[in-house]
């Protein structure tokens, strides 16, 4: 084999001291209950959780995310900001903003959420409330503006 007849590290040569800068933004902070993990009782916290392991009981977490990964069993109520399940859940659940089930998941239970989907393939068995995202309160000194007067339907005779 040839070989440079260069040293590829030398003991003398100066050390580089330019730090390159990161232009990658740095990972949102999140949680792991791993696949071999079994936890029964109320897990909460204020960071993302990612579940793939087994979870009964409560998981409330109002201000992050909880994603329920393809291993995740879960058979509890979930409080939640934002929720992906690609698991299986039993169980209600509440979101401040979206929930997601993907094409491997399945939800059985009831959702209160203000935005959802459900892709081809995902189960979902249970009532959905969907509710309007709150509107900024008027101040009390303007005048509230009149509702809308209701249009008569008239059904056209042929």
């Amino acid at each position: 084999m040839l070989q440079s007849p260069e040293p590829k590290y030398s003991p003398t040569a100066p050390t580089n001291s330019y730090t390159p800068v990161k232009t990658a933004a740095p990972m949102m902070e999140q949680a792991t209950i791993g696949r071999t993990l079994v936890i029964k009782g109320e897990v909460s916290g204020a960071e993302a959780l990612f579940i793939d392991g087994h979870v009964e009981g409560t998981i409330s977490f109002p201000e992050s995310r909880v994603t329920i990964g393809r291993n995740g069993n879960v058979a509890a109520n979930i409080n939640a900001k934002e929720i992906v399940i690609m698991g299986k859940v039993q169980g209600n659940v509440e979101c401040a903003d979206r929930l997601d089930i993907r094409a491997d998941g399945s939800l059985t239970g009831d959702v209160i959420t203000h935005r959802f989907s459900v892709e081809e393939g995902a189960v979902l068995k249970g009532g959905i409330e969907v509710r309007a995202t709150e509107k900024k309160a008027q101040p009390q000194n303007q005048a509230k503006p009149e509702p809308p007067k209701a249009m008569a339907a008239t059904a056209g005779s042929q």
